[in-house]
C-alpha cells in the first residue's frame, strides 16, 4: 500500500481539514463532536491561514488522512492531527519528520496536558518539556515542548 503524500493544503480542502481536525480531537476523549465545534474549527483554519499558518495535509489517494499546521517564522508546530481511521500507521511520525525538514534546527509546540498519549509521544520523539501555561483561547492547561537538532 503506498504511503500518503504530504503536500500543501488547497483552499477547497479547508472544510474537510476542519472535519479531520474535529474527528481527531474528539478521538482524544477531550471533546464531543458537534456542529458548533466543526464550524469553529473550519473558521479557525481560514483565520490561521490568514495569520501565517503553513498548512499541509497527508493525502491518502484523494482522502485527507491528516493535517499539519506550522508557523515557520516562530519554529512552531501548531497542530498535528491524524484522522482516526488512519491512526496507528506511523502517519504522525511521517508528519513530524516533514516538520523537521521545514524547521530543521528547532521546533516548539504545545500539547493539552490531559492529552497524555500525545505528549508522551512527543517526549519519545525527542521533545523536551519546558513549562506549563494556560491557553487563553481555550482555557486548557498546555504542556510546552521544544526539540533542537543535536
Amino acid at each position: 500500500m503506498p504511503q500518503p503524500i504530504i503536500r500543501p493544503a488547497r483552499t477547497e480542502e479547508y472544510d474537510e481539514i476542519g472535519r479531520v481536525w474535529m474527528e481527531s480531537w474528539v478521538s482524544t476523549g477531550l471533546a464531543e463532536a458537534s456542529n458548533f465545534l466543526l464550524a469553529n474549527l473550519r473558521a479557525r483554519v481560514r483565520r490561521e491561514i490568514e495569520d501565517g499558518w503553513s498548512l499541509y495535509v497527508a493525502d491518502d489517494n484523494g482522502t485527507i488522512a491528516a493535517m499539519l499546521a506550522l508557523h515557520l517564522p516562530e519554529f512552531y508546530l501548531d497542530q498535528l492531527f491524524v484522522a482516526p481511521a488512519h491512526q496507528g500507521r506511523s502517519l504522525g511520525r511521517q508528519l513530524l519528520a516533514f516538520a523537521r525538514t521545514q524547521m530543521p534546527d528547532e521546533i516548539y509546540l504545545r500539547c493539552v496536558r490531559e492529552n497524555e498519549k500525545a505528549w508522551r509521544w512527543y517526549e519519545r520523539e525527542g521533545f523536551v518539556f519546558e513549562k506549563e501555561e494556560i491557553a487563553t483561547a481555550t482555557g486548557f492547561m498546555m504542556k510546552c515542548y521544544r526539540w533542537k537538532r543535536p
